[in-house]
């Protein structure tokens, strides 16, 4: 079982079947799909925090289709190196949204063998949004699957080899917090080129971000390695273009006389660019 802590108390959870229970007494049951709800109310900034089932549903339609397996082969490649030579590694997926990338970094892992053979890797899923965890559980059964705050996660300190997170926001304290001394952490990130010639027609203009993780986390890190992920793919129908709107950021901020245009195209041909970076949790003891 996933290293889990109490969000109420932070005591170590013990688990059964069913159930998870600190030494305090405070107990979470388990979902009937098979999740772990660790989110307390406390914790959510609206009555149903994450993204919504219109949400999820789009983006699992838009996944299925395979337009990011390329970069999620990439992913796969790089934490399966990133782990060599752990014997029993617990890799955590933070912000894994409906369990794309963690399935089949799962699959990925068990196909390479990665850990022992008596002491398998184990890897879990932490998403805020209930209806993405609860899609999660139908691509995987042997997945940790857990509802849950990136700020707070129920996580026991320093007991994750690697931390992965893509398109999600950075939480620096807890990533600090819950990484081994000498672990490692990948963000997978949009670089400038990703998507922009849907950008270019929502946006009058497009700008750089200028983002890097660095800058983000701190001195608890140090850079490894980074490398880019970039290619074109073509969406072939107008189904396909509202479903990847629905799973952008971008579909929320658009307006109506531009998404009167995207309806009227036929097909559209996007650049998706992105960045996997590497980096190291320092051992300052």
């Amino acid at each position: 079982m996933f290293s889990l802590n109490c969000p109420s108390c932070q005591a170590p959870l013990t688990a059964t079947d069913k159930n998870l229970r600190c030494p305090a007494g405070h107990s979470f049951d388990a979902a009937r799909q098979g999740y772990w709800n660790l989110l307390l109310a406390h914790q959510k900034r609206s009555k149903d925090p994450g993204d919504n089932a219109e949400m999820v549903a789009a983006r699992n339609s838009f996944l299925a289709l395979n337009h990011y397996q390329p970069l999620s082969d990439s992913l796969n490649q790089v934490a399966g190196e990133t782990l060599t030579g752990n014997r029993n590694p617990r890799i955590l997926d933070m912000g894994c949204g409906e369990g794309y990338y963690t399935s089949r970094l799962h699959q990925y892992l068990t196909d390479t063998q990665t850990g022992d053979a008596d002491q398998p890797f184990q890897l879990a899923g932490l998403d805020i949004s209930k209806h993405a965890v609860k899609a999660a559980c139908r691509r995987s059964k042997t997945v940790t699957w857990l509802v849950a705050s990136g700020a707070n996660m129920p996580v026991a300190d320093a007991s994750v080899d690697l931390l992965t997170v893509a398109f999600s926001r950075l939480m620096p304290d807890e990533f600090a917090r819950t990484v081994k001394p000498e672990g490692h952490l990948i963000i997978a990130y949009p670089g400038d080129q990703h998507l922009r010639q849907l950008r270019e027609i929502i946006y009058k203009d497009v700008r750089e971000s200028g983002f890097t993780p660095s800058a983000v986390l701190g001195d608890a890190f140090t850079a490894v390695s980074e490398q880019q992920v970039s290619y074109e793919f073509e969406l072939g129908s107008q189904t396909e273009i509202q479903q990847l709107l629905a799973m952008t950021p971008h579909g929320w901020r658009i307006k109506q006389d531009v998404r009167d245009t995207l309806s009227q195209l036929p097909s559209l041909t996007l650049t998706l660019d992105v960045r996997l970076a590497v980096f190291r949790r320092l051992d300052r003891d």
